[in-house]
């Protein structure tokens, strides 16, 4: 028997792997979970490209789009929500997310980062080694990270 979660949708959505000149990740941490920490992500919109969604959700979510496009992962990653979770986020429609990725390098300073955006989600940030990422993100995106730090690895530290 089907458990209500099984029969819900995935979310559509964009993540954003952005490095620095250095090839550092950006990493914010969540406001409403405690040392959880992510890459820039959000929906897209119905319409939309992905590479659209990732640079309107680039300024959304940390007051900045400066950069340009590096790649996007050959594939979507989905991820399923934490029991405790599901009906909770999203208004409860979806059981998780399917998202794809791309690759953006910042072009800006990191003064034109602003995480006091209008509707703000982060409340900490920083350039991290990629090695240091899957240790800082919330253990039930951990695969979908690892998957993209894979797809991307060529991009990594590269000036």
């Amino acid at each position: 028997m089907e458990t209500p979660k099984d029969t819900l949708p995935y979310r559509p959505c964009v993540g954003i792997m952005l490095l620095d000149r250095d090839g550092r990740v950006f990493v914010a941490r969540r406001r409403d979970t405690p040392d959880g920490w992510q890459m820039p992500q959000g929906g897209i919109d119905k319409g939309e490209t992905v590479r659209e969604a990732a640079f309107r959700e680039l300024k959304e979510e940390i007051g900045t789009d400066r950069a340009e496009f590096l790649a996007e992962a050959p594939e979507p990653v989905r991820y399923d929500l934490p029991d405790h979770l599901v009906g909770k986020v999203w208004g409860g429609r979806y059981r998780g997310q399917e998202q794809r990725w791309v690759a953006l390098r910042f072009l800006g300073e990191d003064r034109d980062i602003d995480i006091e955006t209008e509707h703000p989600e982060f409340d900490a940030w920083r350039w991290s080694a990629p090695d240091r990422v899957l240790a800082e993100i919330v253990p039930f995106k951990r695969d979908v990270y690892a998957t993209v730090l894979a797809a991307f690895a060529a991009l990594l530290g590269q000036r």
